[in-house]
């Protein structure tokens, strides 16, 4: 049997099971609150990440460099096609 004065006893007694999940629930609302004021308004977040993954293959194509004339053809049909969805996106 633990003393109270033993230090195993002291860490233990002072704290009821399940101390960890309960900071865990308090992070979670928190954070659950604190999301919808961290989006812009009027945009989702999918479309957040549309518009970015737009963007990125807008800038790869933009970055490609070819002698070839039917790739060369073929990146700005490309970037045509990336840059009307930008539009669509508003």
């Amino acid at each position: 049997m633990l003393s109270s004065g033993s230090p195993l006893y002291s860490i233990e007694g002072s704290m009821a099971k399940g101390w960890e999940s309960k900071g865990i629930e308090q992070q979670q609302d928190a954070r659950e609150q604190l999301a919808p004021a961290l989006r812009p308004l009027g945009t989702s977040l999918a479309a957040q990440r549309a518009r970015q993954n737009l963007e990125l293959q807008r800038e790869q194509v933009l970055n490609e460099r070819t002698s070839n004339a039917h790739r060369r053809a073929a990146l700005a049909a490309a970037l045509a096609h990336i840059e009307a969805q930008l539009q669509a996106l508003g």
